[in-house]
This record gives structure tokens, sequence and C-alpha cells, in this order.
């Protein structure tokens, strides 16, 4: 190996204009999903807030739509992350953990929903009537 391919540092880009997954990364991109992370912060305060819809479970809805929404704003502006980058390993990586969470989540639910209708005391009344 010559010493001259060692030193050769042409092919790369170096002056940050460029992120890891290829994405061009600017000031203009930063302030796009910073933007998009306001409102999309400010949306869900003011429907909170304000009591805009009357029903509990809509706002409730809506806010943990706008929070996914939200999270992919970040993923793609301030991570870049896109099916690119890494040779999509990155991507992998996000849907495994998904999927992990999901399968830990609703596990811990069911467990505790069938916990707490299997395992309430019983009532006073319920008491008297055993033998």
């Amino acid at each position: 190996m010559s010493t001259d391919a060692l030193t050769d540092h042409s092919n790369h880009d170096h002056d940050g204009e460029h992120g890891e997954a290829g994405f061009h990364v600017s000031l203009r991109g930063y302030l796009t999903g910073f933007g998009l992370s306001v409102v999309l912060t400010a949306i869900p305060f003011y429907l909170v807030m304000t009591g805009a819809i009357h029903d509990k479970l809509v706002t409730a809805l809506l806010v943990m739509g706008l929070a996914g929404v939200q999270i992919v704003v970040h993923m793609v502006y301030f991570l870049h992350m896109s099916p690119k980058a890494e040779n999509g390993w990155s991507m992998m990586a996000l849907i495994f953990t998904i999927i992990l969470v999901v399968i830990a989540l609703s596990g811990s639910l069911w467990v505790m929903y069938h916990l707490n209708a299997n395992m309430m005391p019983m009532s006073v009344d319920e008491m008297r009537q055993m033998p």
C-alpha cells in the first residue's frame, strides 16, 4: 500500500455539508425541524390547557398522534435517519426496538389488567357469603 493512498483524502467530504447518511445538513434543515417541533409541542399544549375539545379521549389520542409525528420529525431532521442511513441498519435497529417496546408495553398492560381483574380483594358482602 502506497503512502499516497493513505494520505489522499480528496474523495472525502470534510466541509460539514453532508451528514453521515448523505443528507444535506444545513441551518435551514435544522430550523425547519425546530419550527416543526415547536408547532407540534404548542398544539397539544393549547388543546390541553384551553380544553378546546371537550372529549378527553379524543384530546388524548390527538396528543399521542402529534407526539408520534414529533418523534418522526426529530428522527428525520435531527438524527438524519432514513432507509439509506448506514445501509439500512439504523432503520432496522429502530424497527426492532419499536417491536420490542410494543411487545413489552402490551404484555405489561395485559398482565396488569388481569392481575387487577383477578386479584382484587373480595367485598364485605362476598366475604360474608363464604362458608
